[in-house]
């Protein structure tokens, strides 16, 4: 049997290399027949069959066939090129890669690739969700304070704005798919190991590293799936891959709601070791990376990048396997793929890398490819301030920045008010008692959001219960007996406690301000933090994180229909202005159903405008920098996030006109900005 690759012709004095022999009018390597088959192998479905007796069945109708569509298309382009100025080798190649992708059609092999990357988003999603959804229950189990709860929160974005800039840049020197698989299979390790971390500096650090992983996904996966698709499916079919971030949201508040406040699904060792249900709840949420972890393992590489990389014989042995599982899975396995010829360059980089790497010993030659790799990243990205690209970045860069700022401030904003309001409501039903005397009296039920004032309690008794926000104020306590209490949010202030015993209690000395001690004993103090088994866990928590993913259905639905043929540049602008439009409304937000109202309809709009700078920030970009670009830009973003949920949080309970008028303004911007944006409908993938 002849061998495949025996016409693969390289010219090193070439720019390009070509594959196969032969070519079309314009260059394009496509075979106008079938290629000669051997006798007796023509496939099962050809047989009796003769084509030239097949009709399309909407000629009647007057319906052209949808290859005469694609010829017409593929006529328009090759007018338009010899028309214009004389066309780059690398603008030949978006063209031919287009026609190719056109003949391979949209089918089995992009959905499949579209289920996997989607899961490898909602991970992305689910990771937003996750520290905010642990920290009520990880907070007493590993003893936080309030400046490490802020760190822990902060440490999110932070990695995964380091993981988006790095991940992205050498997902355009080392490949999509190698980078993505890296990148999760570290979220996934170090996912796993900060479920088991006892104490908050190995749960930081394995968290850390985990969203240095995870970052990698978004721009690596939008720059992975646009080259799989052909010009007219990529709006469209890449705003529907969004909506997994959204079912990402919906998975984290549904399993969260279900498994955290289940406290019996952990267990113990000792008082060493103590796994308890927030922690099964990380361990769940890593599901989405590792199901795509697994998946990937069974994508190719994408053709482009390989293209890019003259890597011809790996390009095309994809692009046939794309071709052959779409024609089979629509029943026409008698189609062949006809390239022959595909323009591919072989550029400098990779030479001095392989040249740099041949000689010294391993250490060292990893030194020098670690090195050289660097340094082309670093130039990538240099790259994208270029006189070419100089307005595209500086025009993206306003957009996520803004969208991100006030998108992500309002995210934090909605449940802090919600929590303000609850917090004040709880407080107006605060019970005061004042001068009440109480002796020989044993307290064997719980107290809760109350005051004592001037109190005497002489020869009582507390055992077995909760104080749940009390506060005792210049009151004095004589021969009595705490015993096996546990407290939230209560001190003692200025009060006299004398002859009295604290038997196995959490009432620290830090709970007892400006107090006088009188032959006062403690004995067998709980140490630590311990998790409060018996308090209910608040579900707002995970309703308000639901709605907020699920309004965003609507949104991801219009712009994905919408998106070929109202043009990215109107759902961006409109989308973001709009939402501007829908901040004014929170000065009428005075109730927690309000606030959740208007999270809703935000989050809903919000999401129409995210998928078009998505699909934008891929279409205008080159292969060679795409994944750079969106890392880039999505690290930006990230930085606004810390930026905006940091400014928003700290207005909470002073005033609601300045974080209103922040999001305002910065939504109006970026709306303003993205109006300029060029139209990037019916343009060729670079």
């Amino acid at each position: 049997m002849a061998d495949p690759y025996q016409n693969n012709v390289y010219h090193q004095g070439d720019s390009y290399g070509t594959y196969g022999e032969g070519g079309g009018p314009d260059g394009y390597g496509y075979q106008a027949d079938y290629p000669p088959q051997e006798e007796d192998a023509a496939s099962d479905a050809t047989e009796g069959h003769d084509e030239e007796d097949q009709m399309y069945e909407g000629e009647y109708q007057g319906i052209p066939h949808p290859d005469e569509v694609k010829a017409a298309q593929r006529a328009a382009r090759a007018k338009a090129r010899a028309a214009g100025s004389a066309v780059s080798e690398l603008e030949e190649l978006s063209e031919q890669y287009e026609d190719i992708m056109e003949d391979c059609g949209h089918g089995k092999f992009q959905w499949t690739l579209f289920i996997v990357l989607g899961l490898a988003l909602m991970a992305d999603g689910v990771e937003c969700f996750v520290v905010a959804f642990v920290l009520p229950s990880a907070e007493k189990d590993l003893c936080l304070s309030n400046a490490e709860k802020g760190m822990l929160g902060l440490m999110v974005f932070l990695s995964m704005m380091v993981g988006a800039f790095l991940w992205g840049g050498l997902a355009d020197k080392v490949g999509r798919r190698r980078c993505l698989i890296v990148a999760l299979a570290i979220n996934c390790v170090f996912t796993f190991l900060s479920s088991f971390a006892q104490g908050y500096g190995f749960f930081l650090f394995f968290r850390l590293l985990s969203g240095i992983g995870i970052g990698g996904t978004v721009p690596i996966v939008y720059a992975y799936f646009s080259e799989f698709l052909q010009m007219d499916k990529r709006g469209e079919h890449l705003s529907w891959l969004c909506m997994f971030w959204m079912i990402g949201g919906i998975y984290a508040s549904f399993t969260a709601w279900g498994i955290i406040p289940r406290y019996g699904w952990g267990f113990s060792m000792g008082t060493e070791f103590q796994f308890h249900s927030w922690r099964v709840f990380v361990l769940v949420a890593a599901l989405p990376a590792i199901a795509s972890l697994v998946g990937l393992t069974f994508m190719p590489e994408s053709p482009r990048f390989l293209l890019e990389n003259a890597k011809h014989d790996e390009a095309w042995m994809i692009l046939k396997q794309v071709h052959d599982t779409n024609w089979r899975a629509k029943g026409q396995p008698e189609k062949v793929f006809t390239v022959t010829h595909i323009k591919a360059p072989k550029t400098a980089e990779d030479e001095f890398i392989e040249i740099q790497s041949a000689t010294g010993t391993s250490v060292q030659r990893w030194a020098v490819r670690s090195l050289t790799l660097c340094k082309l990243v670093l130039k990538n990205v240099a790259s994208l301030l270029s006189a070419e690209l100089r307005l595209a970045t500086l025009f993206m860069a306003i957009i996520w920045f803004c969208m991100a700022f006030s998108f992500y401030g309002l995210s934090v904003w909605f449940p802090d008010m919600i929590k303000h309001l609850q917090n004040e409501e709880y407080v107006s039903k605060v019970k005061i008692f004042h001068r009440e005397r109480v002796e020989n009296f044993h307290f064997n039920f719980s107290l809760e959001n109350q005051i004592h004032r001037e109190g005497d309690y002489i020869h009582d008794k507390f055992i077995s219960i909760e104080l749940k926000s009390v506060k005792f104020e210049d009151s004095l306590f004589e021969d009595c007996r705490f015993e096996d209490i546990r407290s939230t949010e209560t001190v003692f202030k200025n009060c006299t406690i004398r002859s009295t015993v604290f038997y196995n209690t959490d009432l620290r000395e830090e709970k007892f301000i400006d107090c006088r001690m009188e032959n006062t004993t403690f004995e067998h103090n709980k140490h630590g933090c311990h998790l409060d088994t018996l308090e209910e866990n608040d579900v707002l928590i995970y309703l308000v994180s639901f709605l907020g993913s699920l309004a965003v259905l609507p949104g991801n639905i219009i712009s994905a229909l919408f998106m070929e043929k109202i043009g990215r540049v109107k759902i961006i602008g409109g989308s973001m202005l709009i939402s501007a439009g829908c901040t004014f409304l929170l000065f009428l937000s005075f109730s927690q159903a309000a606030i959740i109202a208007l999270q809703c309809l935000f989050c809903g709009v919000s999401a129409a405008a995210w998928n078009g700078i998505e699909v934008v920030t891929v279409e205008l970009y080159p292969a060679s920098k795409r994944a750079t670009a969106f890392g880039l830009l999505n690290a930006l973003c990230k930085l606004a996030a810390v930026l905006g949920s940091s400014i928003f949080a700290s207005f909470v309970g002073i005033t609601k006109a300045i974080p209103i008028l922040l999001s305002f303004a910065a939504l109006v911007c970026g709306g303003l900005v993205a109006l300029r944006l060029p139209d990037t409908r019916e343009k060729v993938l670079q």
